[in-house]
């Protein structure tokens, strides 16, 4: 018979391969189950052939393979008690069967669970951080091993094996018989990350008192425990069981957090560990530190990508719900921007022609910033759409539809101001609903200016809200001007553009085409705010009467 030891970070497993056939993977109804997420549901076969007696591997043909002593097998190959195997990124050490114990898996806890903490000698983070005394640097192997320790905060590799490389480094220089790294989960928990056998020995099971663990984590000191000093901790069974005859254990930090624990142990009475030994794996869990904050900035700038990415697929989305160019309207002018302060926002603009010939257009301004704004946007302007094809499409009730499906389906800071027209190119008749929005700039062809004010609260703030429809005739040459707030609020350094200056920059371009018009506004606004950063999209629509 042979016995397989190895962990996953999370449990340990020790299985017993006799003789007959068995299947090995992440299935639970697998006769060897491994629960990682890179061992296949049905991974491996392990089996013995009668006639050779030998013990052969066979890969079911899985994507992230199995390894013999680092050799990925393709063929049913034969394996002998001196192996490590690999089953995807879990690794199993092969050996005999003798004196095994109960065969299955063993979750991995932590918590030497009764040792009472105020028995133990503590070594403060800033004790841990002082220079090494020179009796402890002179020692055999101790800055040969610092130096590789070191080396591996440079070099590119998966967590996993950097965390097992590190294990076998310290265990060079600090004698132990069982060594392991634990984390934090994304639950909080404290779970083994690596496991570290040296002398082959099952690991059994292990538990630091939450005491300990607190100390640890939130004090940031490391703990040297020596059991057997102590005649109640010498009398418990966990010690008895275990044999332990002295442990160390030293919070992993940097970048003012403890990501994790370095803990060791043994059960040779003469490896009893001292102030020197914690003070040098204290040094090698600062080094170990180190390394396991760099995977975290990898982690969060993968993360990162990520979301710029989706920030990017969410932008494109937006532009293209967003009319691209403005419909030809017979003796009008139209010309629309927009220009976002972040990836996304929640201005939005539309421009339709009805069933009835009349030209619809709005622009509305949602709540917030962001993403959160920008599906708020979209679902506006959606709704909005469903509502064209009605062949009367009455302004006030379709604000007031719209108005109701915000209240009743998002929170109460969700809302919008709305500017909703149409005009009617046979009657040059222009109806609005204004809907708590910045009031739109007429300008008529004598220079006189005139604002569109509010006939009512924004869209989505009360269910019981009501608007008014108002309208004007559109003279030759009159030209109306609807903006967003980023226009007006633009900041500079606390100095606001302001509807003055708009409306004297206005009165000056009686006679341009409505393209000019707005690329003449958002180049004044662009150059009064000169660097200070933005707070706002800017949103213009501007519609002239040829």
């Amino acid at each position: 018979m042979i016995k397989l030891i190895g962990t996953d970070g999370n449990r340990f497993y020790n299985f017993i391969v006799e003789k007959k056939k068995y299947i090995l993977g992440r299935n639970q109804d697998a006769d060897f189950c491994v629960a990682h997420k890179t061992v296949s549901r049905n991974h491996a076969i392990l089996e013995f052939d009668d006639s050779e007696k030998a013990f052969y591997l066979s890969d079911n043909g899985r994507r992230n393979g199995t390894f013999i002593n680092g050799e990925q097998i393709r063929n049913k190959t034969i394996f002998t008690s001196s192996d490590i195997i690999q089953f995807g990124q879990v690794e199993f050490k092969a050996t005999d069967s003798d004196s095994t114990p109960n065969q299955g898996t063993v979750p991995i806890t932590h918590n030497l669970s009764q040792i009472d903490a105020e028995k133990s000698v503590f070594l403060s983070i800033n004790e841990a951080l002082k220079p090494l005394p020179t009796k402890v640097t002179e020692l055999p192997d101790v800055l040969p091993t610092m130096f590789e320790m070191a080396k591996i905060l440079v070099l590119h590799e998966p967590k996993e094996n950097m965390l097992e490389r590190s294990l076998k480094l310290v265990s060079k220089v600090i004698p132990a018989e069982r060594l392991a790294v634990l984390t934090h989960t994304d639950s909080g928990e404290v779970v083994t990350s690596a496991l570290l056998l040296p002398s082959g020995k099952d690991p059994g099971t292990f538990n630091l008192s939450t005491t300990i663990i607190n100390e640890i984590l939130t004090e940031k000191n490391s703990i040297l425990i020596n059991p057997q000093e102590d005649d109640r901790f010498a009398k418990q069974e966990s010690i008895i069981i275990s044999e332990i005859k002295s442990a160390m254990a030293v919070p992993l930090f940097d970048d003012e957090k403890v990501l994790g624990i370095l803990y060791v142990d043994t059960t040779n009475p003469l490896h009893r560990y001292n102030n020197d030994y914690l003070r040098l794996m204290a040094t090698f869990g600062n080094l170990l530190a180190s390394r396991l904050l760099n995977y975290e900035l990898i982690y969060e700038r993968q993360e990162m990508k990520v979301m710029e990415a989706e920030l990017e697929r969410a932008a494109q989305i937006q532009k293209n719900l967003l009319l691209q160019n403005a419909p030809a309207y017979p003796e009008y002018a139209l010309h629309t921007f927009q220009e976002q302060c972040k990836m996304v926002g929640g201005d939005l603009f539309d421009i339709a022609e009805l069933p009835d010939g009349r030209l619809l257009f709005l622009v509305a301004d949602v709540s917030g910033k962001g993403m959160g704004a920008s599906l708020l946007m979209s679902n506006i302007l959606a709704s909005f759409r469903i509502l064209y094809d009605d062949k009367e499409c009455d302004l006030v009730k379709a604000v007031k539809q719209i108005s109701k499906q915000l209240v009743a389906y998002s929170r109460a800071e969700d809302f919008a101001t709305l500017f909703i027209g149409t005009i009617d190119n046979k009657t040059h008749k222009l109806s609005y609903v204004n809907a708590g929005h910045n009031p739109p700039v007429l300008l008529r062809k004598s220079g006189e200016v005139t604002y569109l004010e509010p006939s009512g609260i924004m869209i989505g703030a009360f269910d019981f809200a009501e608007w008014t429809e108002d309208s004007l005739d559109m003279q030759n040459e009159d030209m109306l001007l609807v903006f967003t707030d980023g226009v007006v609020e633009a900041d500079k350094y606390g100095e606001l553009y302001g509807d003055e200056r708009l409306e004297k920059l206005v009165k000056k371009m009686t006679e341009y085409a409505p393209k000019k018009v707005v690329d003449i506004v958002v180049k004044d606004v662009l150059d009064f705010v000169l660097d200070s950063p933005r707070s706002d999209d800017i949103t213009m629509l501007a519609l002239k009467r040829n």
